[in-house]
């Protein structure tokens, strides 16, 4: 069958488009690997609208359920799957996974982004051997020590505030002299007396033997070499889109953003829109997802309508 709508993705941005489908009555193929994109592993979401603090595990849940209440006899739901490519086949476009392949009238591309691995001597070695990317995962096996985390932005804060409830020390390690995260969130997190914060530190190696010993930075302003004593180094350096199944269908940017107009998220290719933290849009947030999406898909209903 030939589906009005395929919706790729599994986060806020995905789950709006899929809802706002559903009640517009456009058949729609949904296709997400899981429910919940970046936020599944944060402790607690305190700026979902609406909600006062949520554990990302249950703002996974909450979207799925939200969806299914609404998919019956609208929304196909395939879970588990990557989508691989999307070929443009005549007037419709082939959306493709390694065992099924579904033709759409239109396409809403909200894949989100994976976290940026730390790129420096040892850091591989010593991953899931004291370096991680997930304090809700990891961080409780480093209870009464002194870990490290590695950012500047609002989830390394959010890290360190976690880590902060069960280790010995934390010191945030930032390479400028300029946080980005929120200024309540830097005074708050700072305060803890276990807290410690280090600017213009750029990482440069990852010690250790068989597990971490010790995280080495060099002083962006003295270029002086320190070697930070720790056993646990949290990675919280930004976001890479994921994108690598559109090149050559739609403009990406410089980092593999995918280029939207604002006004209505439609991509380079008409007939494709996109939203979310896979798009080239200036701030990347859980409500902005789900507003830009449910911005696409009124977009979406007027184009398939218009024809």
């Amino acid at each position: 069958m030939t589906y009005d709508l395929a919706i790729i993705g599994g986060g806020p941005a995905a789950v709006a488009a899929g809802v706002y489908a559903s009640r517009k009555r456009l058949k729609t193929i949904f296709v997400t690997e899981s429910f919940g994109g970046q936020s599944v592993v944060s402790e607690g979401i305190q700026n979902w609208i609406g909600t006062v603090s949520i554990p990302g595990a249950e703002l996974a849940r909450n979207l799925e359920a939200h969806l299914r209440a609404y998919a019956e006899g609208i929304v196909d739901i395939k879970t588990g799957q990557w989508v691989e490519k999307i070929e443009k086949r005549g007037e419709f476009f082939v959306v493709k996974t390694k065992t099924e392949s579904f033709e759409s009238k239109t396409v809403f591309i909200a894949t989100g982004s994976t976290r940026r691995k730390l790129d420096i001597p040892g850091a591989d070695v010593f991953e899931h051997k004291g370096l991680t990317y997930c304090a809700s995962c990891d961080g409780p096996l480093f209870a009464d020590q002194d870990v490290a985390v590695v950012g500047g932005g609002n989830a390394a804060f959010e890290t360190a505030a976690q880590l902060l409830a069960y280790c010995k020390s934390v010191t945030l390690l930032n390479r400028s002299d300029i946080y980005r995260a929120d200024e309540v969130t830097v005074k708050k997190v700072l305060s803890n007396p276990k807290m410690k914060a280090i600017q213009n530190a750029i990482p440069s190696e990852v010690k250790g033997s068989k597990f971490v010993t010790g995280f080495v930075y060099e002083d962006a302003k003295t270029k002086e070499k320190i070697e930070l004593p720790v056993s646990g180094i949290f990675v919280e350096i930004g976001l890479l889109p994921s994108t690598g199944f559109l090149a050559g269908l739609v403009d990406l940017d410089k980092t593999n953003h995918v280029v939207v107009d604002p006004r209505t998220q439609m991509t380079s290719v008409e007939g494709i829109w996109a939203a979310g933290d896979c798009t080239d849009g200036l701030y990347h947030q859980n409500n902005i997802a789900a507003g830009d999406a449910v911005k696409a898909l009124e977009d979406i209903y007027l184009y398939i309508h218009a024809k």
